[in-house]
């Protein structure tokens, strides 16, 4: 129009224009005719689908509105052979949408929330699909727990082992209120069964009986979402996503996935936490005003169970063996379970920490088995090694099983367990088997075996090693003389 205003022909203005001739006409009309076109009420071609679609179609529609244009259409083609082809889905497709949109069923209505500050904290765990976490080299399986708040924003995130547990939940929500330093007035999960019994829809009366008194410990209201309804969470389910992506980047910048322990590993997801966290300092300062303060101690974030000790010096908890010192043979232990370990009580006392495994239904049952635990005894007894139903678990590292297969095949079975208890005993005493285990398997390959003495003689620590003893220089009793006055000390030498 521009250059028609400008004295061009209809043909130049819309080839400057880059319109066809037709189009510019239709343009230029309209322009002279401001009134809109009269709607056009007929159909300019044969409708495709008249006989079916009101007789047949609708029907269908109005008693399952979620029949999608593809099921109608083949429908169809089978009532119908030949007379319905493919290319007229999309024309079915349209039509369908039309009659959704006047006459389908109503569609679930989003309100959308304002959280004020210090109102709502939520917890949830989340899986790292499509990211593989490597720790020595080894793929990690885990998961992640995720605490926020959702007025600021305010998150936390911790690596479990295990499944979405009580131990997992409890222990995450108490490490990240105890950074947080303080308290909201609800905590809001889905339908965890670490938290619900989901027997009922009255949470009150659902909450399971160890999750209950966290939250009354805290003070802090228990909350779900209906199930099937992610959405309800969504200032927990959303920033997953993005705390991924941020998590997948900085991965990238880091330039390997792989960390030298689990330690390093939750350390980096802590930077990342605390980049988030940077971003909504403005906010998180409001809503850190408007918590409650924290109770004198900790919530119970444990599991508690009581095991008797077997008399091969070991307890099972949850499908997995574990080793302890044979002194409690018999005695019957509280074990606080954590996610990731076990605590050990006897008599009100701490007495040791294990490293805790998770059984799966694919690795079966586990072996967590310390030779140290039991080497005094089985140096009385070496011939046990032989027949030890968790032999493998008992060696220290696969450089002692290889030694073992070694010696059974080259030795008599009583006199390769004789030296390979023998060895242990002396790893056991001065904390050397991976070295052991290397010159020993290091020897053997050069073709000769060492005896068990020459293995005491090379590695067994020597009295000056242990104990050293200083030299002391006996001082002069004279070199006291000048604390006194002079006529004290002239008496004191006439006496002697």
């Amino acid at each position: 129009m521009s250059q028609r205003q400008q004295g061009q022909t209809q043909e130049v203005a819309a080839a400057k224009a880059g319109l066809s001739v037709r189009t510019a006409r239709r343009l230029e009309r309209r322009a002279e005719s401001p009134e809109p076109p009269a709607p056009r009420h007929w159909r300019t071609r044969p409708d495709p689908f008249a006989g079916v679609w009101e007789e047949t179609l609708v029907p269908q529609l109005a008693t399952t509105p979620d029949l999608q244009a593809l099921t109608l259409l083949e429908w169809l083609q089978e009532q119908h052979p030949g007379q319905y082809p493919d290319s007229l889905l999309r024309t079915l497709q349209r039509r369908v949408k039309g009659w959704r949109a006047a006459h389908g069923p109503d569609k679930e209505v989003m309100f959308p929330q304002t959280h004020g500050p210090g109102l709502r904290g939520l917890s949830d765990f989340t899986e790292l699909k499509g990211i593989v976490i490597t720790v020595a080299g080894d793929p990690l399986d885990h998961r992640l727990y995720h605490f926020r708040l959702a007025y600021s924003g305010w998150c936390y995130v911790r690596v479990v082992l295990g499944g979405e547990s009580y131990p997992a939940l409890a222990e995450g929500l108490t490490r990240a209120l105890e950074r947080l330093g303080g308290v909201p007035a609800e905590h809001r999960t889905d339908s965890l069964s670490a938290a619900f019994r989901n027997l009922g829809k009255e949470v009150e009366t659902d909450l399971t009986a160890r999750y209950a008194a966290l939250c009354t410990h805290y003070g802090m209201t228990a909350t779900r979402n209906n199930r099937g309804r992610g959405h309800e969470n969504a200032s927990i389910e959303s920033p997953h996503g993005h705390f991924k992506r941020r998590l997948q980047q900085r991965l990238a910048l880091r330039g390997s996935p792989d960390f030298a322990s689990l330690d390093d590993y939750q350390a980096f997801l802590d930077e990342v936490v605390a980049a988030i966290n940077r971003r909504n300092a403005a906010r998180i300062t409001v809503e850190r005003g408007a918590l409650r303060p924290l109770p004198s101690r900790p919530g119970t974030d444990y599991t508690e169970l009581t095991v008797r000790v077997t008399t091969s010096s070991t307890i099972q908890v949850r499908r997995v063996l574990y080793s302890v010192p044979s002194r409690l043979i018999g005695e019957r232990l509280r074990v606080h379970l954590y996610d990731d370990r076990l605590v050990l009580h006897h008599a009100q006392q701490v007495l040791l920490t294990l490293t805790r495994l998770h059984a799966t239904a694919e690795s079966g049952r586990l072996r967590v088995i310390d030779y140290r635990h039991v080497i005094g005894w089985l140096v009385r007894k070496p011939r046990a090694l032989a027949g030890l139903t968790f032999r493998d678990e008992l060696l220290p590292s696969a450089d002692w099983r290889e030694l073992y297969t070694r010696l059974t095949a080259e030795w008599p079975v009583t006199e390769a367990c004789k030296r390979i208890v023998g060895a242990l005993a002396l790893a056991a005493e001065q904390d050397q088997a991976e070295a052991i285990a290397t010159y020993w398997l290091g020897a053997l390959q050069r073709g000769r075996s060492p005896t068990l003495a020459e293995l005491q003689a090379r590695f067994a620590a020597t009295p000056s090693d242990t104990i050293p003893f200083p030299k002391v220089t006996q001082h002069e009793i004279a070199s006291y003389d000048h604390l006194l006055p002079s006529a004290m000390v002239t008496e004191v030498r006439c006496h002697a």
